[in-house]
């Protein structure tokens, strides 16, 4: 609810405070008088987009701070939260315009961008009028309307579950289809190159084994006479002779010495063992030095084709078995694709069968919302005297998606025969005004979050017209909070608030000002209406009238 409205040199308004109460609030006064300025501000500080001077003449800065008060389940409190800005059962927006047409708003003392200011206006004020396009004139949010009237919440969610499980399935099968496209375009190669390396079978350390091997072939020949006498000095026509001759002279003779020998006896024995592992390595040398040929042919192409496929994948010669399970792997899913990709089309049809029964049964629900609603404005309409216009909700086939597959649009014909189109391109202004009201007293439901603003919706009508939209209007603020601005006597007699809206000159300046009225004032002001600038006691008479009915 909107609780209090404070303007400070805005347009021809230089200080304006307002306190507004729950129920009918009306507002009226002369033509010009500047009922206007007060819903230019109001949008201003909501962060609507509007006139671009709305300074006072002479002033540095224009400002507008609007109070609401929240009950505790507000849809304003979600946007608050995640805008990070501090939330309570109080809300007070403020707006700064400067001279130079700087602007700058605060959320309860605490900056925002209009961004904010427009996403919790939506959640705050309600605007209807002729030239209204952000309200029913909207054809955009007519289907969110129709759904809210049709109390569709259950079967919406499930088209928006629907939704979402098919986009899910339609994105899986295109990946899934993009990557086995990516293969296949590499088949060929893929096919070949397992093979090459699979014939291959290339094993970690065997390039540098091959490698070793290679290069020891390739210098026997020059080493291997060396070697051999080598061994044979070691041999026991060398030095395993000798030392076997010494040890047993040594050994003969140790009796008679003394214990003197017993050392240098141990230390030839510890040689010879040493001599005879020195023998075995010099002999296995020489045993791989004796090759044959045609074994260094063989290692060398090993050892080349190994390289060959190093270089030619980019990997180490050792890190190409690893490699060859890679291609392997890619290989076993484009085998496995075609199984993989009739699965995820079967998901997709699923999903798609799912999302067209959920869509469907909100179709069915939305296209019997649509009767009852076409039926309960035509009820409306005829207290309001448009008793032969018709009233119809038009449902259409729209682009699937998570709102289903329906566009919905409210469309009238303001005389039997005559063609049926938009609400704002078919009736004439007094015409539009009833129109809007019946539908919103149709769409109306126990919701009062919103504070509704009705501007000059009563505009050319008058009479017992005129009192049923009084009526309607007064039936709209029950629980809640209606603002009216109006020149109808019978609307304002409605009203459980009445403001009058008066120009005045001071010093030379023409200034706007807003001033609420008691009983007495009231009667005078509702007298004016009906009687023009010259009150009667028969205007008056009649106004009272108008308040006691």
């Amino acid at each position: 609810m909107l609780r209090a409205l404070d303007i400070r040199d805005m347009l021809i308004i230089d200080r304006l405070e307002l306190t507004f109460q729950p129920g009918l609030n009306a507002l009226t006064g002369e033509t010009g008088a500047g009922k206007s300025i007060l819903l230019d501000s109001l949008g201003f500080v909501l962060g609507w987009r509007g006139r671009a001077e709305l300074v006072r003449q002479g002033a540095a800065q224009g400002e507008v701070v609007a109070e609401f008060e929240l009950s505790a389940d507000h849809p304003a409190h979600a946007i608050l939260a995640e805008a990070g800005l501090p939330g309570g059962e109080d809300l007070i927006l403020r707006r700064v315009n400067t001279a130079e047409g700087r602007k700058t708003a605060w959320v309860n003392d605490r900056r925002c961008s209009g961004e904010v200011l427009r996403a919790l206006s939506e959640t705050l004020i309600e605007l209807h009028g002729q030239h209204d396009d952000r309200g029913l004139l909207n054809p955009r949010g007519h289907r969110a309307m129709l759904d809210d009237f049709a109390g569709v919440s259950v079967q919406l969610a499930k088209v928006r579950a629907a939704w979402t499980e098919m986009s899910r399935t339609r994105k899986a099968l295109a990946e899934t289809e993009a990557a086995l496209a990516a293969v296949r375009s590499e088949e060929e190669f893929l096919r070949h190159a397992v093979a090459e390396l699979d014939q291959l079978d290339p094993q970690p350390g065997e390039d540098a084994e091959l490698d070793a091997r290679r290069r020891m072939m390739q210098g026997a020949e020059r080493i291997r006479d060396d070697v051999a006498r080598a061994f044979e000095l070691l041999s026991s026509d060398g030095a395993e002779g000798a030392m076997s001759d010494a040890i047993r002279w040594l050994e003969g003779v140790s009796d008679n010495a003394g214990g003197q020998l017993e050392n240098p006896i141990a230390a030839l024995g510890r040689a010879m063992i040493e001599l005879g592992e020195a023998q075995d390595g010099v002999n296995a040398c020489l045993q791989a030095l004796d090759f044959n040929p045609a074994e260094l042919e063989r290692a060398e192409e090993r050892l080349f084709a190994i390289r060959a496929q190093a270089r030619k994948h980019d990997v180490s010669p050792d890190d190409l078995g690893t490699f060859a399970d890679t291609l392997r792997d890619r290989l076993n899913r484009l085998e496995a694709g075609d199984a993989d990709l009739a699965d995820k089309r079967v998901a997709v049809n699923a999903a798609q069968d799912a999302y067209d029964t959920a869509a469907a049964e909100l179709s069915a629900a939305r296209k019997a919302a649509a009767g009852r609603l076409d039926a309960a404005v035509m009820t409306e309409l005829a207290p309001l005297k448009m008793e032969r216009a018709v009233f119809q909700t038009e449902l259409t086939l729209a682009e699937p998606g998570p709102e289903g597959t329906d566009a919905v649009a409210f469309t009238v014909a303001t005389n039997p025969g005559a063609p049926a189109g938009p609400l704002n391109k078919i009736a004439s202004g007094g015409e539009l005004s009833r129109f809007l009201l019946a539908l919103k007293v149709c769409l109306t439901g126990d919701d009062s979050a919103r504070t509704m603003i009705f501007d000059e919706i009563d505009r050319g009508v008058g009479g017992a017209t005129a009192d049923a939209v009084g009526r309607r209007l007064a039936s709209l603020a029950q629980g809640g909070q209606v603002l009216v601005v109006t020149h109808s006597p019978q609307v304002a007699a409605r009203a459980a608030h009445h403001w009058r809206v008066q120009k005045q000159v001071t010093e030379g300046q023409t200034l706007s000002t807003v001033i609420p009225l008691a009983e007495p004032d009231r009667v005078d002001e509702i007298a004016r209406m009906v009687a023009g600038d010259t009150i009667t006691e028969e205007a008056r008479a009649a106004a009272r009238a108008l308040l006691q009915a």
